[in-house]
């Protein structure tokens, strides 16, 4: 015993596996193995095992418990030492040198249409996790491998002699990420699919989130600070899935503020354009196209708007590129570009050019502080806000258009938030101040002279009645807030003095 090495190969994703075997026996390993991978090795004339053999026992229920037993999980588990060798010897169980295992696809299987929970549950792997970990446990007398692209520097390893203790030490951290990430996704699923839960919402006590594919960036919030971006175990697509047309690496900033142009321009059906810098939108705009709607939006802050991001909610063509390869921009993020409108890209390298073809998934949004994570369901787009005039003076159709908009951008700038807004595009923009009245002050004289007979829209309730009154003085004709406030009379007096409509829409927007 434990004079010929001993590889247990278990495989879902046979890449490569039918050489790295070959390559194995050549190395003198004998080969143990289950189901679908003992076929195809067979299949290809590979000497091999089969678990049942070691185990002196069948494959039951199904094939649901094969692996799970002492002859296999002993000689996995089993330290080097003469205390451990003479139990296995005792009870006839050999050591295993080296696992090779990944898993029943459950990803893949939850994301096919119409697939059921019988098939969704037959793809929970029980035995590729409890070998997997029993492996990894022992690193530094087991080799483990869960991806197929290790399988050559394994067999390199080998065939210099043996796999150091720091390389079994990094595959194995590699398989315990792996069996973390699986689970991850399954509690993920289970958690939020209705009928676990009352609402279909993941009431769990414990959050369980994984990182994958993580790809480093070009820095941080700032060039010392390193940075990656990952995709989320068992969620859809974000935007570490997408894959830029051109330019230089994204950079965490690019990340962030391409994200908040992305899901400020999807809040609209009609053409729309939106710029973002700093995480806030310096303009946004409808068209009748998106060259239209792109030099409204243009036009709001075009100072603001250099090195920024812009993201359009359709195709952008060769007249739209023309018209932004005239100023700087970092991103373009649309869902298609023109042939056209790549090429007149490329006459531009560094500008990164983002397909965004899809909905990114962002059921959740999850913060850190420090080593706590804050999770709270998305501020998704409400379609028909519930207004309730509360005027004596109401607004106007058009206006309506405009409180709408307004209140829509609004809904994505930093509180304290205020957009001054006319004829479907931003004139005036505060964000983030401390106190709501200065937010009003820095969007009002934004908008200037153009804001006048506009309106002004409030991410959360107007405490007082300053707001309105600075407001007239610029000329603002209605104002769209959630209401709430217990100087909610007040402020609507002051709107009846100063001749402003106003409306209620029950909802709050803050953004931190």
């Amino acid at each position: 015993m434990g004079q010929v090495r001993k590889a247990l190969i278990s495989v879902y994703d046979k890449t490569g596996v039918v050489d790295f075997c070959r390559e194995l026996l050549h190395l003198g390993y004998q080969l143990i193995s289950t189901g679908g991978t003992y076929k195809l090795l067979v299949d290809h004339g590979i000497e091999v095992v089969k678990v049942s053999e070691i185990t002196n026992f069948p494959e039951i229920l199904g094939g649901r418990v094969k692996t799970l037993h002492p002859r296999i999980h002993g000689g996995i588990l089993a330290k080097r030492t003469s205390e451990h060798r003479r139990e296995l010897e005792y009870h006839n169980i050999g050591l295993i040198d080296l696992v090779v295992v990944n898993l029943y696809p459950f990803e893949e299987t939850i994301k096919k249409p119409g697939v059921d929970i019988d098939e969704i549950l037959e793809n929970i792997d029980i035995g590729g996790p409890t070998m997997v970990r029993a492996a990894a446990k022992n690193f530094p007398n087991v080799t483990v491998v869960v991806k197929p692209e290790r399988y050559s520097q394994v067999i390199e390893a080998l065939k210099e002699g043996s796999i150091s203790l720091e390389f079994r030490r990094e595959l194995a951290v590699e398989a315990f990420a792996h069996t973390a990430n699986y689970d991850a996704c399954i509690t993920g699923y289970l958690g939020n699919t209705s009928g676990c839960s009352e609402q279909g919402d993941s009431k769990l006590s414990e959050l369980t989130i994984t990182g994958v594919e993580g790809i480093p960036l070009r820095y941080g919030e700032n060039p010392h600070q390193k940075a990656q971006i990952y995709k989320v175990s068992g969620k859809g697509r974000g935007l570490a899935h997408i894959i830029p047309l051109q330019g230089k690496q994204l950079s965490y900033n690019n990340y962030l503020d391409t994200y908040a142009a992305w899901k400020l321009v999807q809040e609209f059906s009609e053409p729309a354009a939106v710029i973002v810098k700093h995480n806030n939108p310096c303009g946004a705009a409808v068209g009748t196209d998106l060259l239209d709607a792109y030099f409204k939006a243009l036009e709001c802050d075009p100072v603001s708007a250099f090195g920024g991001i812009v993201a359009f909610n359709n195709e952008v063509t060769a007249p739209l590129a023309a018209a932004m390869a005239k100023t700087f921009f970092e991103v373009i993020a649309a869902p298609k570009f023109s042939k056209e409108s790549l090429e007149i890209f490329k006459t531009k390298p560094n500008l990164r050019i983002l397909p965004i073809d899809s909905v990114l998934d962002d059921t959740y949004e999850i913060r850190s502080i420090g080593s706590s994570l804050l999770v709270q369901e998305t501020d998704k787009r409400v379609q028909q806000y519930p207004l309730k005039i509360v005027t004596g003076k109401e607004p106007r159709p058009e206006q309506i258009n405009d409180l709408l908009f307004a209140f829509r951008i609004v809904k994505w700038v930093k509180s304290n938030a205020i957009v001054i807004a006319k004829d479907g595009r931003t004139l005036g923009i505060g964000a983030g101040q401390m106190n709501r009245v200065g937010a009003a002050k820095a969007a009002l004289e934004q908008a200037g002279e153009k804001g006048r007979g506009g309106v002004l829209a409030s991410d959360a309730f107007l405490p007082f009645a300053d707001t309105v009154e600075l407001a007239a003085k610029y000329g603002i004709s209605a104002i769209i807030q959630p209401g709430g406030s217990v100087k909610d009379e007040e402020v609507i007096q002051k709107c009846n003095e100063l001749g402003i409509a106003m409306v209620f829409t029950g909802i709050r927007h803050f953004k931190h």
